[in-house]
């Protein structure tokens, strides 16, 4: 399909091979020099046991797998708030935990049981899965990302831990343009056969949206182009179109034009769905989560990443990372 998009920031530029050093081992992680505060429930939580969030600020599983496995040997863990740096304690006890939701573009860890993290989660009750896969895995913009190819084969063995269909969903999120040797290039077009390949593995949700390009992702080099609304609204439409066909309902991620479209309101960590899906039926948080941005459909959750634990995988768009040079 045509785009005509609004150009963001200045040419790409490449960077040297990616390093390989061992990041659960030379990174500072969050319980350095902090001291514990007392344990912590999200602010308004009324439920008697809370979400945790594993986690939009780094990839865990990915590359703190190790980290994870001591914090629940522990049954808590002291972080820094993200924003006033102020110190506070989590419980990771089970009985305090309704749901884990686990964050990932590379779930092998947990699969393979790593350091001992499988058998580590087995305690909880519920956990809930978000498997991003954009098709940008191995290519310059998700250097240290499995290829889409590769990472759609871990889907039947996390449904399998999970238990059920609706504790899996998929995000090909963000959609993302960028110019490169003068032609407009995208992952909108790997739309069709990761959804196939998702619905085959028994996934039925998906969450999209397309890029937000912060300051900090404008500064790294790239020449992103941002759609104009009218442009967003017919790949919105397809999407919803493709997904319908392959027996796939699609969410929108935070971006209220695409409802337009057809795409239904994405509460990420959905309070709700979480109560319905709890082996034992326990309620969770409802309440909107407000720290989270104001269109964003998110109940209450505690994430319990932080953006020290600098995310390896390299996503040259994601908001989380700090400036790569």
């Amino acid at each position: 399909m045509p785009v005509s998009p609004t150009p963001i920031g200045e040419s790409p530029k490449r960077n040297s091979k990616p390093s390989t050093r061992n990041y659960i081992l030379d990174v500072p992680l969050p319980e350095a020099g902090i001291k514990p505060s007392g344990l912590a429930a999200p602010e308004g939580c009324k439920a008697t046991t809370f979400v945790v969030s594993a986690s939009r600020r780094t990839d865990i599983i990915a590359w703190y797998s190790a980290w994870l496995v001591k914090a629940i040997k522990r049954g808590q863990i002291t972080l820094p708030h993200p924003f006033t740096h102020s110190p506070y304690s989590v419980s990771l006890r089970p009985e305090n935990v309704h749901t884990v939701v686990l964050w990932s573009k590379d779930f092998r860890p947990l699969i393979e049981n790593r350091y001992g993290v499988r058998e580590a989660l087995s305690i909880y009750e519920q956990l809930y899965f978000h498997f991003t896969i954009t098709g940008l895995g191995a290519t310059p913009l998700e250097p240290r990302v499995p290829p889409w190819t590769e990472a759609i084969k871990q889907l039947p063995e996390i449904l399998k831990i999970a238990g059920h269909p609706l504790r899996v969903t998929l995000r090909f999120d963000p959609l993302i343009f960028w110019e490169e040797a003068g032609e407009i290039s995208s992952n909108v077009p790997l739309a069709e056969p990761i959804f196939t390949a998702a619905a085959e593995a028994g996934i039925t949700t998906v969450r999209f949206s397309f890029a937000t390009f912060y300051g900090k992702v404008i500064k790294r080099g790239w020449n992103w182009f941002d759609p104009p609304p009218e442009q967003k609204l017919e790949i919105a439409s397809k999407l919803v179109e493709l997904g319908r066909s392959l027996g796939l309902t699609l969410y929108s991620c935070a971006n209220p034009l695409l409802l337009k479209a057809g795409a239904l309101p994405s509460s990420c960590i959905d309070g709700e769905l979480l109560t319905k899906l709890h082996p034992r039926g326990l309620p969770a948080p409802t309440e909107k989560d407000k720290g989270q941005r104001k269109e964003c459909g998110c109940t209450l959750s505690i994430d319990i990443g932080a953006y020290s634990m600098k995310c390896p995988s390299g996503c040259v768009y994601c908001y989380a990372n700090p400036i790569r040079q």
